[in-house]
């Protein structure tokens, strides 16, 4: 059952008054106790009534603390005037005492303490048959403090846990507002895959499917070739976002039902994207430092996206043309080249795109500490080049 917020105060307000109300009994109780069995006090109306006056702070203890440990500590000169008893007419200001160093704390204790000293110092002066120096002075002047320092131990305990509580809520904000940027992160980086993927693959198979359609009546087997090129790029690609889509499953309680992931592709498998270049018209030439081999995994599958889509932006704007990629490994940065000898701007040669490509390579840099340059080449053509930082894996 779900209770509200508002039904729990009221709740909490109910059984504090009840407690106040039985401390109030109480405290009536045992002076009225005290004053029945003392030889030297006569039970009287006015007794009674003074009592039951002095034991009424407790009462607002809780709204007026202030203000009930005031009247607590004046109304004991009625209950020593007209009950004449002296053992439990501290017990009301005790608690109202209590009452004021909970709920105000440390400096409003040593007030109150500062305020009631006097009072019990006059106190004594005035009906104790004892000595200022005796046990019986050390005893009032404990019913004074004892209660003070008890208060502010609970103030301060109370204030302790709900620091603990705040932190611990402050925490639990901090991992949610943690795992939303993660899940965000992730969200971007299957996004580019994608969109990798999928661009590169759907582009070469446009051109090729172009290709074919000018070399049906031509050259047939040419034709066939194109299209066993179309059915090779259509089922790596499929293949790759099948591996990609296994990856998002959340039923991991049957392994053996995800589809298989195949390794993440790196800056080795650059040759491998020459045979659909070729068939799209793309001549390209690939220079690979060996130091690559060494490199990160997230520096190589990094560097192996920006080529593909660099490659991929070189099919889609220029169409057939020479390529050269150069990945070098120097001073713990690679520089990886993209060049192609036609320019290419921000329009596709079939009139589509949305200026994905260049943005997506510059955040896949980004994301691993490195930077991203693309622009024209002073002697014609184009030229993406980008330089990742090896350390930042």
């Amino acid at each position: 059952m779900v209770t509200s917020p508002a039904l729990l105060r009221r709740l909490r307000a109910v059984r504090d008054h009840v407690e106040d109300v039985v401390a109030v009994g109480l405290c009536v109780a045992l002076m009225c106790v005290e004053l029945a069995r003392s030889d030297e006090a006569e039970v009287t109306v006015a007794a009674v009534a003074a009592i039951v006056v002095a034991s009424l702070p407790v009462l607002l203890r809780r709204r007026a603390p202030v203000s009930a440990f005031v009247l607590a500590m004046a109304l004991l000169f009625a209950v020593l005037t007209v009950a004449g008893i002296y053992v439990t007419i501290a017990i009301p200001a005790m608690i109202c005492g209590y009452g004021l160093a909970e709920a105000r704390g440390r400096r409003a204790a040593l007030g109150a303490a500062l305020a009631a000293l006097p009072v019990v110092v006059l106190m004594l002066q005035v009906y104790s048959p004892h000595g200022y120096f005796t046990r019986d002075t050390l005893k009032n002047l404990g019913f004074v403090a004892l209660p003070l320092a008890l208060g502010v131990a609970a103030h301060d305990r109370r204030a302790y846990t709900a620091a603990l509580v705040e932190r611990a809520e402050s925490a639990e904000r901090t991992r949610e507002e943690e795992a939303l940027r993660r899940v965000g992160e992730e969200r971007l980086r299957i996004a580019r895959d994608v969109h990798d993927v999928v661009a590169h693959a759907m582009v070469a198979i446009n051109v090729q499917a172009g290709v074919g359609a000018h070399l049906l009546d031509r050259d047939a087997e040419q034709a066939r070739s194109t299209l066993r090129d179309i059915k090779r790029v259509s089922g790596e690609a499929l293949g790759d976002l099948r591996s990609m889509l296994g990856l998002l499953r959340e039923d991991d309680h049957d392994p053996g039902s995800a589809a298989p992931v195949r390794p993440t592709q790196g800056m080795a498998e650059i040759e491998d994207l020459r045979e659909g270049l070729g068939s799209a018209g793309v001549e390209l030439d690939v220079d690979l430092d060996p130091a690559i081999d060494t490199l990160p995994a997230a520096i190589d599958a990094t560097g192996y996206r920006i080529v593909q889509e660099a490659l991929t932006n070189v099919m889609r704007h220029v169409g057939p043309t020479s390529a050269r990629v150069r990945v070098t490994h120097r001073d713990h940065m690679v520089v990886i080249e993209v060049e192609n000898d036609r320019g290419y701007g921000p329009t596709p040669l079939d009139g589509t795109g949305s200026g994905n490509g260049l943005r997506g390579m510059r955040e896949r840099a980004a994301a691993v500490g490195g930077s991203l340059e693309a622009g024209p080449r002073a002697g014609g053509g184009w030229r993406v080049a980008a330089s990742l930082p090896v350390g930042a894996a």
